[in-house]
């Protein structure tokens, strides 16, 4: 199970695209994860409960995401 999801991040799914790529990039995170194909470039929405289940690993990390600014300074 992968939890620690980050934009850009590329992972590797149990089943291949119909393209023949199994590599997807993560471009949207949320109650739903959104995820572009290395190969064609199809967007597919998955709830993310089905995301973690289908990941198979992870092939490159995203970037870190943003250190957290303090409003009140």
């Amino acid at each position: 199970m992968y939890d620690d999801i980050r934009m850009g991040d590329v992972v590797q799914m149990r089943k291949p695209h119909p393209c023949g790529s199994s590599q997807w990039e993560v471009v949207r995170l949320g109650a739903d994860i959104g995820i572009r194909c290395s190969g064609c470039g199809r967007r597919v929405l998955l709830p993310r409960r089905q995301f973690t289940r289908q990941v198979k690993g992870l092939v490159r990390r995203g970037d870190p995401p943003d250190q957290p600014r303090n409003w009140h300074s």
